[in-house]
């Protein structure tokens, strides 16, 4: 099986990465050998000359073989800004990354690649997630964080994904606090008006346990995002 999903949210700050280290541990635990990127990282620390990402890092940890850093996070910047003022005059090249996400995918059953912000967020002065997403022919899964503006913030975005020409496999949702109000309102509604499956809720927590935390996806099918006719 080569299959692959490409995972956006609905903005900064709603759980992608945690979404991503999540569906890699599951994807493990159901047998399969997983490789991972975020091609595009801001915010990162300078250690013996190079730029690394501590989110990075972690789904670099996630892959099922060893895999040079470079290679799942190509475009590394220090601003923690976004990319498209962090990467200054750096240009993102779509074609190296997608270059970058073959070699990967050669190596294990499955690519998981997590974007940078949201859908339309700029990678660089000409390049966005959405762009990139289009490159890689991926199926798209958005994480929704569980927040006030929610609903439209999700709506909005799956409704992009789709005019974007790719498939919004599913989404996720992200409880991003203990306690929100109406959260199982904004849930129903969620699930009533998405064109895409919920393919999960992932619970609050104050550390992270990403296998735990992996048994709270209920994808229908992986066989949905096989993509042996694209690679």
């Amino acid at each position: 099986m080569k299959a692959g999903v490409f995972i956006t949210g609905t903005d900064t700050d709603v759980g992608k990465t945690w979404a991503t280290l999540a569906w890699m541990r599951r994807l493990r635990a159901d047998g399969y050998t997983v490789a991972g990127m975020k091609p595009v990282a801001a915010g990162c620390e300078r250690r013996n000359g190079r730029f690394y990402n501590r989110d990075a890092l972690l789904i670099q940890a996630a892959c099922s073989s060893p895999a040079d850093y470079a290679a799942i996070n190509p475009y590394a910047f220090e601003a923690a800004m976004s990319p498209h003022l962090a990467c200054g005059d750096i240009s993102v090249d779509p074609e190296r990354i997608a270059a970058l996400a073959a070699a990967l995918h050669a190596t294990a059953d499955w690519l998981v690649v997590e974007g940078a912000g949201g859908w339309y967020s700029p990678l660089d002065a000409a390049l966005d997630n959405a762009g990139l997403a289009r490159r890689l022919g991926l199926p798209v899964v958005v994480v929704v964080g569980m927040r006030l503006g929610c609903i439209n913030h999700a709506r909005l975005t799956v409704a992009a994904v789709e005019r974007t020409g790719l498939r919004c496999a599913g989404w996720l949702a992200v409880r991003l606090s203990e306690a929100m109000p109406g959260f199982e309102g904004n849930l129903a509604y969620l699930q009533t008006h998405l064109s895409a499956p919920l393919l999960g809720v992932l619970p609050y927590r104050l550390e992270p346990d990403f296998t735990e935390l992996g048994q709270h996806l209920c994808p229908p099918n992986w066989q949905m995002f096989d993509l042996r006719q694209n690679f």
